[in-house]
């Protein structure tokens, strides 16, 4: 019964064979002290499924006939334990291995895909419309207007513009309305680039002007014939 002391700790027994088994354990202090020692054994198994744990145990071997045979059965008996945790301290290394390998796979694969897709998701969204103007001074206007629920987004960037006082954008509606999208501190360099918004609707929108402090238009874009220019 000692060669069933594998099967039985890792479960691979029949009903019949573990009733068998648990009367024969109750009478040896030797099966009993070795089912103390292997206790451990199940914790190392979490990797691979109980089938394959039992078939390392090898096939149940027969009954010596002589007393040579008897010795020989048990000293392979006893080594049959320790073959056992190397074996599947091997394939636990091997699984852990091919682990490794898969989540390092697996973290590539999520990284390469994060590094292509980033440009397709981190693109602003497109313009509902967009325009310009150029000045022979140098003077260089770009605005796209976005469709909002509230209104209309307005992003403005320019380049030689006025470095001095406070410039801003003011909307004017088809109805005559105006109103102020932004403000902003002129930069020493002539550069800005800001965004402002407006509770006109972009279908309604006849012009947007660039103005300074003193109310002085610099850029005029307008919506309705398509015309532009610098003052």
């Amino acid at each position: 019964m000692h060669h069933l002391l594998g099967a039985y700790l890792l479960g691979g027994l029949e009903p019949a064979d573990v009733s068998r088994f648990e009367q024969h354990l109750a009478g040896c202090a030797d099966c009993r002290r070795e089912l103390d020692e292997l206790a451990s054994l199940p914790a190392l198994l979490d990797a691979l499924p109980v089938a394959d744990a039992v078939a390392l145990t090898g096939p149940a071997s027969a009954a010596p006939a002589t007393p040579e045979a008897t010795a020989l059965g048990a000293v392979a008996s006893a080594a049959e334990p320790a073959a056992l945790l190397d074996e599947l301290a091997a394939r636990r290394r091997k699984s852990r291995r091919r682990w490794a390998a898969f989540v390092g796979a697996v973290a590539a694969a999520c990284l390469a895909l994060g590094v292509l897709a980033a440009p397709l998701f981190n693109q602003p969204p497109r313009p509902d419309a967009s325009y310009s103007v150029e000045a022979p001074g140098g003077l260089q206007v770009q605005l796209a207007l976005m469709k909002k629920a509230w209104g209309t987004e307005v992003s403005f960037s320019g380049t030689s513009l006025p470095t001095q006082g406070t410039l801003s954008l003011w909307v004017k509606g088809q109805d005559g309305t105006e109103d102020r999208a932004c403000s902003w501190s002129a930069t020493p360099g002539g550069r800005s680039r800001i965004t402002g918004a407006t509770p006109t609707q972009i279908s309604r929108i006849s012009s947007v002007e660039l103005r300074t402090e003193g109310q002085q238009t610099v850029a005029v874009i307008s919506m309705v014939d398509g015309s532009s220019g610098a003052h």
